[in-house]
């Protein structure tokens, strides 16, 4: 199962490494994450930049500033980063009224001339700009962001063209991830960080999980393959 560490490793970092950060990334692939998980959006020279939101904590739009100005790492300073692990690269497009329309193209832009094609999910609440992204690059993984009223996991995926669902994870049944896995899906819900949710979503069948604390469920994870060593040496 993959272990998605969210905007690098929310939970593991001290308060002068911030999320979405380099350092952030690198210490997740440090730790052995299967794929960080970053959120980007576009400065106002067209440039994709890692945020959360469509500001700074000035209150000011990153798309009225340039790269330059935001402060913040790259699309490119991020890809720079592949040759530390066979990682993927799980990519959010944080679609906002800021949004240039030619994001998806951007974001392909940078794929291309980094050749990460293979080791990228691009992944968005946003369905638009997922179907954009599949008729520029067929064949590019996508994931559809889902929250709120609770919804047939096939249908998000059909309405969505991906073959991955990222559910919040209190939406995940064992019946939808049953469900999906028939229809060929991956399910990848976020953004879990307790050893209870880890263990109801392991249970359910989930193909992996976004979460803060990715050093905390590799650990999980590593204890339930030891214990299930332990006992089936008992059998």
């Amino acid at each position: 199962m993959q272990v998605h560490g969210h905007r690098g490793a929310r939970a593991g970092l001290s308060k002068n490494v911030p999320e979405n950060s380099i350092a952030a990334f690198e210490y997740a692939i440090g730790i052995g994450v299967d794929a960080i998980e970053l959120d980007v959006v576009v400065s106002s020279d067209d440039v994709v930049v890692v945020s959360h939101d469509p500001y700074l904590s000035t209150g000011t739009f990153i798309r009225t500033l340039t790269a330059a100005e935001t402060g913040l790492p790259t699309l490119d300073d991020v890809f720079k980063l592949a040759g530390l692990g066979e990682f993927l690269f799980n990519i959010e497009a944080k679609v906002s009224e800021h949004t240039p329309r030619n994001f998806a193209e951007l974001v392909l832009d940078r794929i291309g001339e980094h050749a990460v094609k293979s080791r990228v999910i691009f992944q968005s609440f946003d369905f638009g700009i997922l179907h954009r992204m599949g008729r520029l690059a067929p064949g590019i993984t996508l994931a559809a962001l889902w929250e709120g009223e609770a919804r047939s996991f096939v249908e998000i995926a059909k309405d969505a063209g991906t073959r991955i669902v990222a559910p919040e994870y209190r939406l995940v049944t064992e019946e939808e991830v049953r469900a999906a896995h028939e229809a060929g899906l991956q399910v990848i819900p976020w953004t879990a960080n307790t050893k209870e949710d880890w263990n109801r979503l392991i249970a359910a069948g989930v193909d992996g999980i976004i979460t803060d604390d990715p050093a905390g469920l590799i650990g999980y994870l590593r204890g339930q393959l030891s214990s299930a060593k332990e006992s089936a040496s008992f059998t």
